[in-house]
């Protein structure tokens, strides 16, 4: 049997070896073992979660999710992995509550934080890898009441007043279409079609499920005066990464605003426009129209005039 070396913990993978997909999980683990006098001890438990969380979106790929929510699991198990004393089936339910109440995480981010970890271990069970998720300790979190903030008109003015030209479209398919910061980073000039009402954008939007906004005309000469290709090109498979788009943005924009908030502002206007939530719904791409009321801000002029009109 493997004895690991002297300073060096072993995951708890050997008690499980009853499938073939199993032993190269473990095989594969114990050969990537560094020399302690190599490594830091983070280095040591890591590539055991490395190995995991590798496996885990193996897992999700092979289900057709989409890679918008492989990266963000990746990156909340990376997250936690940098912080655990542990590797993933060495750590007890007191690390992984102990790691979630030292973050300053809203509770929006601390619901998608949860979930990752509960389905990552329910996944991690289904392969014989563990027997039990320390993730089922995790408190339960409530969901955030309605705030919605739309960016102002003198945010905006301010952001598009410092952008350069590929900022400035950034902002304004945030703030004229609604995009997301990962639906605007792989933007493509193959998305933009023909209808019979005229030019529209296909979005990709989260969940695999694409929608099609149409196109204003304004935005649609800039976008169709682009060679071939993504409209913002990058390292990123070939475009910019959803979380550099986010960190252009925010830097051209007032302390406390950010590029969804230039969402927030769209869906917002767009709803005072027909006071038709369902319509906002299909353009922001929302599954529930409960989220897309997230977004809205009823402006208290209408609000007003309701209730002096009941009044009267």
């Amino acid at each position: 049997m493997y004895r690991a070396p002297e300073g060096i913990r072993t995951p708890n993978l050997l008690f499980c070896t009853h499938t073939a997909t199993t032993r190269r999980l473990t095989m594969r683990h114990l050969r990537a073992l560094p020399n302690p006098v190599e490594s830091t001890s983070y280095e040591t438990h890591n590539i055991n979660w490395q190995d995991s969380i590798d496996g885990y979106l193996t897992h999700l790929r092979a289900g057709g999710s989409p890679e918008t929510t492989i990266y963000t699991r990746r990156q909340h198990l990376e997250h936690a992995a940098k912080r655990l004393p542990a590797g993933p089936f060495e750590i007890t339910a007191s690390d992984l509550t102990e790691y979630f109440a030292e973050q300053p995480w809203k509770p929006e981010t601390r619901r998608g934080r949860r979930a990752t970890f509960r389905k990552f271990y329910q996944w991690a069970i289904k392969q014989g890898l563990t027997h039990t998720s320390p993730a089922e300790a995790l408190p339960s979190i409530k969901p955030a009441q309605p705030k919605p903030k739309p960016a102002p008109d003198s945010v905006l003015a301010e952001a598009l007043l410092k952008a350069r030209p590929r900022e400035r479209l950034m902002i304004r398919l945030a703030g004229e279409l609604g995009l997301r910061r990962a639906e605007v980073a792989v933007l493509h000039t193959s998305d933009i079609t023909e209808t019979p009402h005229g030019l529209s954008l296909v979005v990709h939007g989260k969940g695999a499920k694409d929608r099609i906004i149409p196109l204003p005309d304004g935005l649609s000469a800039i976008l169709r005066a682009y060679p071939p290709g993504y409209i913002f090109p990058g390292d990123d498979n070939g475009h910019l990464s959803p979380r550099y788009v986010g960190k252009l943005i925010a830097r051209l924009m007032p302390d406390g605003w950010t590029m969804h908030t230039l969402r927030h502002r769209f869906a917002t206007r767009a709803y005072a426009l027909e006071k038709d939530i369902l319509t906002v719904q299909a353009l922001l791409g929302h599954a529930s129209p409960t989220t897309t009321r997230l977004y809205v801000q009823l402006p208290d002029n209408s609000l007003r005039s309701t209730v002096q009109r009941l009044a009267g």
